[in-house]
Order: structure tokens, then C-alpha cells, then sequence
């Protein structure tokens, strides 16, 4: 059983990244810096994710102390297209249409900085969709925020019950954290 015996910051604004860390009894703070999210066109989806969680991590180097700093990035793709965040309610609209009665790959980079070093890693999860009406996608954007989640979905929202036929690989990991693979990350400090 990991046993916390360094500080942990969490560099994420994300509420569902904190639910799942005080979830898994991790003490942290959380604190933000501002970092260019844009990445070379020729990566593949899951060096996309680990890229922009280390540049998250680069934006601390030497700023936390004796503190483990935790950054991390999810991306949605579909069909080679990386959806990121929704600019606008049609941005969102355009984006669950595609989800729409199909499958995508949601995949989580994560970064442990500590001590001058950096531990990074990614998981993948294969999700499957029903198929959404008009109305069900225009309620879902109406009533919850599609605006800071990849893809334009949380699933553990409304959208997530309806929707989500099945995943295969780690529900955490399309929240923003695979808490399992980072369980494993954090036991060997």
C-alpha cells in the first residue's frame, strides 16, 4: 500500500483531477501556472498527451521544492482527429455528433516531476457511444459544461449515462487521471 511521505502538488484546475486524488486519500495542494498547449502536428495521440503533461511539469521545474508535482493532459481522438476542448456551443454540438454512435480513444499523459527528474506515462481507453439525438446532445450542452472537458463530454455526467455503451481500459482515465496506472507511478517514491 503506497504510503504518502512526500508533498504532492497537483498542477491541474481540472475538479475532476482533485475528486480522484482525494478519492484515492492523497493529501495535495494544488497550484497553477499558464503553459502554450500547442504541440507538433506529426505526433501521434499519445505522445500528444505526454507532451503537454510535460510541458505542464516544465513550467515547475525547480519551483516545488521537495514536492511531487503531478501534471497531465487528455486528449479525445476520433478517426485520427484530436478533439480538444469546444470553443462554443456548436464547436461542443459538431464534436458529440462525431462521438455519435461510434468509438474513440481517450488518452490521459501524466507527469511525476520530483527532484530534477521526470517519470511520464499514458493510458488508453476505448469508448463506445450510442447514437445521440439532436435534442439528447442540445440538453447535455444546455445543462452541464462540455467547455473544459476534451471531446466535448465528461462521462461521469449525465452524458456519460446515457451514452457510454461500454469502455475498454480505465474509467478514470477518460475522467482526466488514471489513477490506477498513477497508484503504481507514486508506490515507487
Amino acid at each position: 500500500m503506497y504510503q504518502q511521505s512526500l508533498p504532492i502538488i497537483l498542477a491541474s484546475k481540472s475538479p475532476r483531477r482533485q475528486e480522484l486524488l482525494s478519492a484515492m486519500n492523497l493529501d495535495f495542494k494544488v497550484m497553477l501556472k499558464e503553459v502554450d498547449e500547442s504541440y507538433p502536428a506529426e505526433l501521434l495521440p499519445a505522445d500528444i498527451a505526454v507532451y503537454i503533461a510535460e510541458k505542464k511539469a516544465a513550467a515547475f521545474a525547480g519551483d516545488n521544492g521537495d514536492a511531487i508535482v503531478i501534471t497531465a493532459d487528455t486528449i479525445v481522438a476520433y478517426n485520427d482527429e484530436i478533439l480538444g476542448k469546444p470553443a462554443d456551443a456548436e464547436h461542443a454540438r459538431e464534436m458529440l455528433g462525431k462521438l455519435s454512435g461510434t468509438n474513440h480513444q481517450v488518452y490521459t499523459g501524466v507527469s511525476l516531476g520530483y527532484a530534477g527528474k521526470l517519470h511520464s506515462f499514458y493510458d488508453r481507453t476505448e469508448v463506445f457511444f450510442n447514437v445521440l439525438t439532436d435534442a439528447q446532445i442540445g440538453h447535455y450542452i444546455s445543462n452541464y459544461n462540455p467547455f473544459d472537458k476534451a471531446g466535448a463530454y465528461g462521462i461521469q455526467d449525465w452524458i456519460g449515462l446515457i451514452a457510454v455503451e461500454k469502455i475498454i481500459g480505465s474509467y478514470t482515465n477518460v475522467m482526466g487521471l488514471p489513477t490506477e496506472k498513477l497508484y503504481q507511478a507514486l508506490s515507487r517514491f
